[in-house]
């Protein structure tokens, strides 16, 4: 009779572990000034929950490293499975030593420090991202550009700033490496309300495709005024040209490598779903539903195998709403999210080079 009532105690015991229903921490910034970015990752996780049969554990990180610490401890204290989320490198770098001790991984949504997975064999953290790292845009911008335009006169501009002058400097260091070389270098002043005499330059270098490391009003304003001077180039430029430029829209034919518009390439049933309950899918909304697609594929795959959930993440594809996911050793992307687009007079569409 003993041995009858084990017995059923184990049959009871594993029935609830196989039912067991996946607990997902969501750490957001829901106060503070990044309090709409995380109302994105709040919506996107609460959509895909419901929709893939999981609990969520939201809690507020408030972008600092004391609210991603107090959020670790409190996902370790309500045992989650796994955690997704994160939009700050303060929260996420306090966060995953305590997590990590628990044998927690995280799904980073929007966290681009390079360090974060490039130290992970020295800090032994799981985590894995779910976007870009700081470094694709401009490693991108260097193999799209170094591909279209190995037959054309290019020139590589920038306006100075960290940021132009690093994607400049990528561009024209991978384009030196294919044996092409730039007809002309230069920086330019930014914020100009004309470019003639930067245009004058390119023209008289001969350039008639031009790389311009800044922001989208001072590609805007180069291309009009070439227009303007018949001088027959087109300017590309990286994620800033993403936001519509003032009072210059951009030449028919200006370039951008940037990520895609999420809700563009994002299964149509899921963003009708997202439609369905008033909920705009903007932002990390889109990523962050995609995170616990894979955050409940992985846990179950992990359950099934017997292996380590961060071994479950690692190396093989992932089905989710923006498409395939699979991340490499160190938990980045194994594809480069950039693409490269087209301004078509009204709006940037993908290149068929994609």
């Amino acid at each position: 009779m003993r041995h009858l009532t084990t017995t059923l105690a184990a049959l009871f015991s594993l029935a609830a572990s196989a039912h067991a229903e996946t607990l997902v921490g969501v750490a957001a910034p829901l106060s503070g000034p990044s309090a709409i970015l995380g109302q994105q990752i709040e919506a996107g996780t609460g959509l895909a929950a419901e929709a893939q049969g999981v609990a969520v554990k939201t809690v507020d990180d408030a972008c600092t490293a004391d609210g991603g610490a107090a959020a670790a401890r409190q996902f370790v204290d309500a045992k989650v499975n796994i955690v997704v989320g994160f939009l700050c490198t303060e929260a996420i770098e306090a966060a995953l030593p305590i997590l990590k001790d628990a044998s927690i991984p995280v799904i980073t949504v929007g966290v681009r420090t390079e360090s974060l997975t490039d130290r992970r064999a020295k800090t032994g953290w799981s985590v894995f991202r779910l976007g870009p790292r700081g470094d694709d845009e401009r490693n991108a911008v260097a193999t799209i550009l170094t591909r279209l335009w190995q037959n054309e006169l290019f020139a590589v501009v920038d306006d100075g700033t960290i940021y132009g002058r690093e994607i400049a400097e990528t561009f024209r260091a991978a384009a030196e490496q294919a044996a092409l070389k730039p007809v002309f270098v230069d920086t330019f002043r930014p914020q100009l309300d004309n470019q003639i005499g930067l245009i004058g330059r390119l023209k008289k270098a001969g350039a008639t495709k031009v790389f311009a490391g800044g922001d989208g009003d001072d590609v805007a304003v180069m291309g009009r005024d070439a227009a303007q001077l018949n001088a027959g180039i087109t300017f590309a430029g990286g994620e800033t040209l993403r936001t519509p430029p003032g009072d210059v829209p951009y030449a028919v034919g200006t370039l951008m490598i940037a990520l895609p518009e999420w809700a563009e390439v994002a299964d149509p049933k899921v963003v009708q779903a997202f439609s369905e309950r008033n909920i705009v899918t903007d932002g990390y909304t889109l990523p962050a539903y995609a995170a616990v697609e894979v955050a409940k594929a992985a846990t179950a795959d992990a359950e099934s195998s017997g292996k380590p959930l961060a071994e479950a993440l690692t190396g093989h594809d992932f089905a989710t709403a923006l498409g395939p996911i699979r991340f490499d050793e160190k938990g980045d992307l194994s594809r480069n999210p950039f693409r490269a687009f087209r301004f078509d007079g009204t709006h940037f569409v993908p290149l068929e080079e994609n």
